[in-house]
């Protein structure tokens, strides 16, 4: 399994409006996408700027291709990102999973 991790930063005002947006457009594309397993969609706040970590989780690079084209680790930014995001970062990073537990 591959980890896929994009990170993006907001206005604190835009946090909620774009937490929305994600919710509503990315998290179904991708969601949809054959290959994917799950994601972790994390935030936090920094002063006057929202952190967004998106972390997909993928059955292989085969897959994240079908996701995010052939150089896969370009991000995929959808055109409503332009009125929210204060930056376009160039890379995401990828990660073999090599193990997974979980704690209750």
């Amino acid at each position: 399994m591959i980890a896929r991790i994009w990170h993006g930063t907001t206005k604190l005002s835009d946090m909620e409006e774009y937490t929305k947006f994600m919710k509503s457009k990315a998290v179904p594309d991708y969601k949809s996408t054959e290959g994917f397993v799950k994601l972790s969609f994390l935030r936090h706040v920094t002063g006057d700027i929202a952190h967004f970590n998106l972390i997909t989780y993928w059955q292989n690079l085969e897959v994240i291709k079908n996701f995010a084209g052939e150089d896969y680790e370009t991000p995929k930014y959808y055109d409503e990102d332009k009125n929210f995001l204060l930056e376009f970062e160039d890379k995401v990073a990828h990660y073999e999973v090599f193990a997974e537990e979980y704690i209750l």
